[in-house]
């Protein structure tokens, strides 16, 4: 059941096609779903139109609305359904039609095609908005006057059905709102959300860069690099003390490691292939889970043993479609702060707290807001039944007793287990999807675990998959734009700049970045030919948390003059007093 909101965006999809359909009567339709924050719809336009077109379906998307008309269903014979559309010229809409015939299917909307057995589907259902008319299985609002406050916000390129096979078609972003107020404060957090666009930051910052030879996959640049290292260098301090041993495994694998896993029947699609003969495929890993299972099946274990918490921070590498990639927040290439927990099962309720204990300080660090979410068994899983309802019934009650905020979400689990995901709220609002913690009985078996139980019995372990930063590239772009640049301390790669307000100050400036650097701080020296101003001016807009000015009375006294990123100048200290500042802000990560 669609909730109101979602039956209000898609509604608005259909209002946005209506408008398109009177202004260019010969534009093919493709899909329109409601989506996160708004809607879209898919066109291919008889001629190339621009962002400026935006007000102008606008206007008439209005004038629609207010003439009240309403959304009639209607159903149609399949046979029927593809002849009319084919008389009319809507080539996408046929070629879903034949897919729904072909599999037997109920849900287009969305571009997905969901399979229902063997249940043979013989009537599709239609929605008619004046001149407009649309494949849709509904629910829509009665009339158009009941549609909320709407606005039209970008045009972007999609291919057909994600499929870079397919042609390019234009797609048409909106946000629609029950209210003016919530509309203007959307479009409001829309507007601070570009400034803080982590891929212009990013590039204005020399974080990282992408190529077109490597789609989806970032260059690390230094400062980047710095940023990444200081989180894994943190995360890998606290999981040692919280008695995680840290592993690494091969990057590609033989076929039949993913078979045994189940990727290769469930996840295919998006890994990268390597055939090397005609009896040898490889797949390069896109997840760890089948190695843990290798280097715990390496030898015999014990009952002793558990938990066993094995870590990693492997590369991976997923087969994302194009359209999908966004910078950071969606990559082919990235590292997790992976691990896997092998453990009995009487303990996945104390291994979960210690878990969500766990993610609780990591997001405390962050000053980041959270919430949790419970997804259960997928239409396509692994195992029985009755085994994942226990497993779920576990989480609901871990869950309970957390006294976190948690929703369910139907059929969201992995196709191993139910889970449990991070949903992150940054300084805009805005809720990201980071951590993830799976409850597995299926994999274990399938590698054919044991270890040996107390009685002296052999017994298969549980696992949990668990991810708390969830991708480390996701998670920086995520910090970037949160901070809008503007890092913590400890997380900054350029902690510190030493600003020489003339050349005869330098030697000065370098024998002091000697010093910082010995005590582990990371500083740069600007000695170009320029102004103390510019320099100053340069660091903000690089957003160094510290300038340390050097003149002639900080030579003579052997001291700086310090101006921070958020109070401006601070006056003069001593060096063994900046230091002792600097380490505590650091190492107390303030």
């Amino acid at each position: 059941m669609k909730s109101n909101l979602e039956t209000l965006k898609h509604s608005t999809a259909h209002l946005l096609a209506a408008a398109v359909l009177e202004l260019w009567p010969k534009t093919k339709f493709g899909i329109g779903p409601a989506i996160e924050n708004g809607f879209y719809y898919d066109l291919e336009f008889p001629k190339k139109i621009t962002e400026e077109d935006l007000p102008k379906i606008e206007k008439k998307m209005e004038e629609i609305k207010k003439s009240g008309l309403a959304f009639e269903q209607s159903k149609m014979k399949i046979a029927e359904a593809l002849n009319f559309e084919k008389k009319r010229g809507q080539a996408y809409k046929e070629e879903l039609l034949e897919q729904i015939q072909k599999l037997g299917t109920t849900s287009v909307d969305e571009g997905v095609l969901e399979e229902i057995g063997n249940k043979k589907i013989d009537t599709v259902s239609y929605y008619k908005l004046g001149n407009f008319i649309d494949l849709c299985r509904g629910p829509h609002v009665k009339t158009t006057k009941e549609i909320g406050y709407f606005k039209l916000l970008n045009l972007a390129g999609a291919y057909w059905r994600g499929s870079e096979k397919n042609p390019m078609l234009t797609r048409i972003y909106g946000t629609v709102w029950p209210t003016k107020e919530r509309l203007e404060k959307h479009v409001q957090m829309l507007e601070e959300a570009k400034k803080r666009d982590h891929k212009k930051i990013g590039s204005d910052l020399e974080l990282f860069l992408f190529d077109k030879t490597a789609p989806g996959m970032p260059y690390w640049l230094p400062k980047g690099l710095t940023i990444l290292n200081v989180l894994i260098d943190f995360w890998r301090r606290v999981h040692t003390k919280e008695g995680y041993l840290e592993i690494a495994s091969p990057l590609i694998n033989e076929k039949k490691l993913w078979e045994t896993s189940g990727h290769w029947e469930f996840y295919k699609d998006d890994m990268f292939i390597i055939p090397i003969d005609k009896q040898t495929i490889y797949g390069i890993k896109p997840m760890n889970c089948p190695n843990a299972m290798i280097v715990f099946g390496s030898r015999s274990r014990s009952y002793r043993d558990l938990p066993l918490r094995l870590a990693d921070v492997d590369t991976l590498h997923r087969f994302e479609k194009s359209g999908t990639l966004n910078g950071l927040l969606r990559t082919r290439k990235f590292q997790q702060d992976d691990a896997h927990i092998f453990i009995t099962g009487d303990q996945v309720e104390e291994e979960y707290d210690r878990i969500l204990k766990l993610a609780d300080y990591f997001y405390s660090v962050f000053n980041l807001d959270y919430r949790l979410r419970l997804g259960t068994r997928p239409q396509k899983f692994l195992g029985d039944k009755k085994i994942w309802e226990r497993a779920e019934s576990s989480l609901k009650k871990i869950l309970e007793r957390s006294g976190k905020k948690y929703s369910i979400l139907e059929g969201d689990g992995a196709f191993y287990g139910p889970k449990i995901d991070i949903l992150m709220k940054d300084a805009l609002g805005r809720e990201w999807q980071t951590g993830t913690i799976q409850l597995d009985f299926q994999l274990p078996s399938r590698f054919k675990l044991k270890y040996t139980a107390r009685d002296g019995g052999e017994k298969t372990p549980v696992v949990i998959h668990r991810v708390i930063y969830g991708s480390f590239e996701r998670f920086i772009g995520i910090l970037i734009e949160h901070y809008n640049g503007n890092f913590p301390l400890w997380i900054s790669p350029v902690q510190c700049v030493l600003i020489p307000i003339s050349e005869r100050h330098t030697q000065y400036a370098a024998e002091l970045r000697n010093k910082l650097l010995d005590n582990g701080l990371r500083i740069d020296v600007d000695s170009r030919n320029e102004t103390m101003q510019t320099k100053i001016r340069d660091a903000q807009l690089q957003k160094i948390p510290y300038m340390l000015v050097i003149g002639d009375r900080e030579q003579v006294q052997k001291k700086v003059a310090i101006r921070s990123r958020e109070k401006g100048d601070e006056g003069v200290v001593s060096i063994s007093d900046l230091i002792t500042r600097l380490k505590d802000e650091i190492e107390n990560r303030k």
